[in-house]
């Protein structure tokens, strides 16, 4: 009984003692003059060696970790809303500045919030200095569930992409106790797929935002990988796998499979040096291939060729040609000066176009040295060691065309406003496969942007937990061309283009107007203007394109102080 007794006392003692230390660790420090914030202001300041980010709402201060999870940008430079909100000013991630919360995608982790209190003028923050540093600036999420905690067929998630990834976090996040699955035809875990092209990493293990032990042991998911879904049978509540070798039960079914890139129908190609890229072996061998002295041949002026052009620029490669349908890259989504002064940057670095082109075919040739040439609609002949088509991908929905799902023409999966597939119980569909509602408008439509996939995941994991949430996001989107280019909002069909500055100096702002309302906008060398466009389209308050012209400035439209809490409301 006494070794029972010490055993006992032992095993309090320890718990106690940690919970002094992680007392004793944490400081209270004046970190500034309460004069110096005012209401709906940000401001970063130091806690030791660390940073803290102080926001303003009203009579209350909040204080967050100071740094973005995503890819480390200030958040102070960012924009702050009177419901809470702070968006990062680079990449549209956002967190809740009272609980430090995940927000938006693509923020993988959520930040720190630290307690404060106001004395004798000035602001006070309690915290532990290791957790104000840079590389301590995520903590693990506040998740209200980690594992299998009831039995039943659970979550299956089929892809491993952004959208299961964001799916998993979610789900736990808001309290779902049953078994996670994610299915996924790739080696590995979730990745950071952007990274692919607009840096051409090719190393799996730099790319994952969780590793598959994480999965395991933190959000209680399995991961199988290597596998491929082949059908569904949403009667039986079943998926197949791998051309019948398993079926495995489902209570809610999450589709997120992703895209298929696409290869133009003409002669070569198939050929061995040819390529697409979606996956990390499509950037290795990419890499691989991409080495001094080799002609490389682009076809499709998109936004992933063109980062895959930025990515190899300086490879001291033979030639790079660049073939366009249209006769500026971007032109469809961003107009002809946004495109023609992108193109001069790239031209300036080597890159020759051929704009308004086709290609006709892709051939072999007797020349040992260069094995491929690329014959064009207008008879010029490009020499080609190396070939990318980058043509956009389509819906990865072969499986359920097989299964019996009403696909729309572009083979995706037309979904509600809570994402779920009518007539289909208990599935989803997010992605790149899923045509969508946008709000306000209702109107339907597919975008395939790395944060739309995210958002997805997370507002179907809300909704699977027994909160259901419509999708209500706004699309944002930014590629490295020369400098970010950052984009958010639906600029399709815009019948009217205003621009504020030079393409030409890759310094400028585009508002993409529709009716008389801007709709989407567009910028390089303006943070955060994209970030805060993002939220007045949110809030339903970005001025109108007259106003716009006449000089009105959207960083000015306050979203931060009490007084546009109250038109919030």
């Amino acid at each position: 009984m006494l070794t029972l007794a010490r055993l006992s006392l032992s095993t309090l003692r320890f718990p106690l003692a940690n919970l002094a230390k992680r007392t004793m660790s944490a400081k209270t420090i004046a970190v500034l003059d309460d004069s110096e914030l005012t209401d709906g202001q940000m401001k970063e300041v130091s806690f030791e060696s660390g940073k803290v980010l102080l926001s303003r709402l009203g009579d209350k201060v909040h204080a967050t970790s100071a740094f973005c999870t995503h890819y480390g940008a200030p958040l102070s430079k960012g924009v702050l809303t009177a419901d809470g909100r702070v968006v990062c000013p680079w990449h549209g991630a956002c967190f809740n500045v009272c609980t430090g919360d995940i927000e938006d995608a693509p923020a993988p982790t959520a930040i720190h919030s630290f307690q404060t209190h106001i004395a004798d003028g000035k602001i006070y923050v309690t915290a532990d200095p290791a957790n104000t540093t840079k590389d301590k600036m995520s903590r693990p999420p506040k998740l209200l569930a980690s594992g299998a905690e009831v039995g039943g067929a659970g979550v299956v998630i089929v892809g491993g992409g952004s959208g299961a990834f964001h799916a998993v976090e979610s789900l736990r996040e808001h309290g779902f106790k049953g078994p996670i699955t994610i299915i996924s035809k790739e080696p590995h875990a979730p990745i950071d797929r952007t990274k692919l092209s607009k840096a051409l990493i090719t190393d799996a293990s730099k790319l994952e935002w969780r590793t598959p032990a994480d999965l395991k042991i933190k959000f209680g998911t399995t991961l199988r990988v290597n596998t491929t879904v082949t059908t569904v049978d949403t009667s039986a509540k079943t998926v197949t796998l791998d051309d019948g070798k398993e079926t495995i039960p489902y209570d809610s079914l999450i589709l997120a499979s992703g895209g298929l890139p696409r290869r133009l129908p003409i002669d070569g190609s198939d050929f061995e040096n040819v390529y697409t890229l979606r996956h990390v072996q499509d950037a290795q061998n990419i890499d691989a291939a991409c080495q001094e002295g080799k002609h490389l041949v682009v076809i499709g002026s998109s936004f992933i060729s063109m980062e895959l052009v930025v990515a190899v620029s300086k490879r001291k490669l033979g030639s790079i040609h660049v073939i366009g349908m249209e006769q500026y890259p971007f032109e469809l989504v961003l107009g002809k000066e946004v495109g023609a002064g992108l193109k001069q940057y790239h031209e300036s670095q080597g890159i020759v176009f051929h704009g308004s082109t086709s290609v006709k075919a892709i051939r072999k040739t007797s020349d040992a040295a260069t094995p491929t040439e690329v014959e064009l609609s207008t008879g010029e002949v490009l020499p080609a060691d190396v070939i990318i088509m980058g043509v956009g991908v389509r819906p990865a929905t072969d499986y359920l065309k097989a299964s019996g799902f009403e696909l729309e023409k572009d083979g995706s999966v037309k979904v509600d406003e809570q994402l779920r597939v009518p007539g289909r119980a208990d599935v989803f569909a997010i992605g790149d496969i899923a045509t969508y509602p946008q709000l306000p408008t209702g109107s339907t439509r597919r975008v395939e942007h790395w944060n739309v996939a995210g958002n997805m995941g997370r507002a179907v994991g809300k909704t699977i937990s027994g909160s259901p949430q419509p999708y209500v996001k706004v699309p944002v989107f930014w590629s490295a061309q020369g400098q970010q280019l950052r984009y958010c909002g639906i600029g399709q069909g815009y019948d009217d283009i205003y621009i504020k500055g030079n393409p030409t100096e890759m310094k400028f702002i585009a508002y993409y107007i529709q009716g008389g309302k801007v709709t989407a906008v567009a910028s390089m060398q303006n943070d955060p203007v994209v970030s805060q466009a993002s939220e007045l389209l949110r809030l339903g308050l970005m001025p109108s394109a007259e106003e716009i012209k006449a000089g009105k400035n959207p960083l000015e439209v306050d979203i931060s102080s009490a007084a546009a809490s109250i038109r919030l409301q």
